[in-house]
């Protein structure tokens, strides 16, 4: 009875050591996901061509920083470059009618109509100001080129320009069966593994999702259950570098408690 004691112990703090790690599976993915941009809606809309593309496939983009522009600028431009001509030599007619009406020698239905010229024709820039821009392509946000679909001389179509990815900070989303979510909690460590890495990544949950939802990373086992309802959960890495290439990658996750 001595003997068996230390194994019996040993066999019993396993069981506990299983019982105290949540395991299921995830999917990697840059911090806020992946931005899927399309070409701009209103002025040029959706089903514009691409004229120019000023990135490539791996470059990293500031916010706000031009990415793409379409077909629609060069006659933008010149639209904007003409309202303020127009607009100028407005305020120019104007300026000498308010001249002269302080000697008397115009009315003042002349300097109302010379007004309400200007104000016409600014509003006509600020509409082809907007056009112009509804021509450019922006970065929402700092970020990484993950895949380019349309190229120049490409009419923009339903997968959108590229994709863009903050993956100098990468993200693992767990998917955590909804009677497990109660023992999970932001600030507990998790383990990432998968046979695409060399050894298994560490992270802390940063986010639980607030809603219950299906699946939407299979196993590969065939007896798995497909209509598992999870919560999908947030795991910020230690070290993005191993995962930079690797967004969407299914791994398996262990969060201990």
């Amino acid at each position: 009875m001595t003997r068996l004691l230390p194994g019996l112990l040993a066999l019993l703090w396993g069981a506990s050591a299983l019982a105290d790690t949540i395991t299921c599976l995830g999917r990697i993915e840059p911090l806020d996901g992946v931005r899927t941009l399309a070409g701009p809606s209103g002025f040029s809309g959706a089903g514009s061509v691409i004229a120019e593309l000023k990135v490539a496939e791996g470059d990293w983009v500031e916010a706000e920083q031009v990415l793409a522009i379409l077909d629609g600028y060069p006659l933008y431009s010149a639209e904007v470059k003409r309202q303020e001509e127009l607009l100028k030599e407005a305020r120019l007619q104007l300026k000498r009618l308010q001249d002269l009406s302080t000697t008397q020698s115009t009315s003042q239905a002349k300097l109302d109509e010379a007004r309400f010229k200007v104000s016409a024709l600014a509003a006509e820039r600020g509409v082809s100001e907007a056009r112009l821009e509804m021509s450019l392509l922006r970065a929402p946000a700092r970020g990484q080129v993950l895949k380019i679909y349309t190229h120049p001389g490409e009419k923009v179509g339903s997968d959108g320009v590229l994709e863009l990815g903050e993956t100098d900070k990468m993200t693992v989303v767990a998917e955590v069966y909804e009677t497990d979510i109660r023992h999970v909690s932001e600030g507990m460590t998790a383990k990432i593994s998968s046979p695409a890495l060399d050894t298994a990544i560490t992270g802390k949950i940063i986010k639980i999702g607030l809603r219950v939802g299906k699946m939407d990373v299979l196993s590969s086992d065939p007896v798995a259950d497909t209509d598992a309802r999870v919560v999908e959960t947030t795991i910020l890495v230690d070290d993005p570098e191993p995962l930079r290439r690797l967004t969407n990658l299914q791994v398996d996750v262990e969060i201990g408690q």
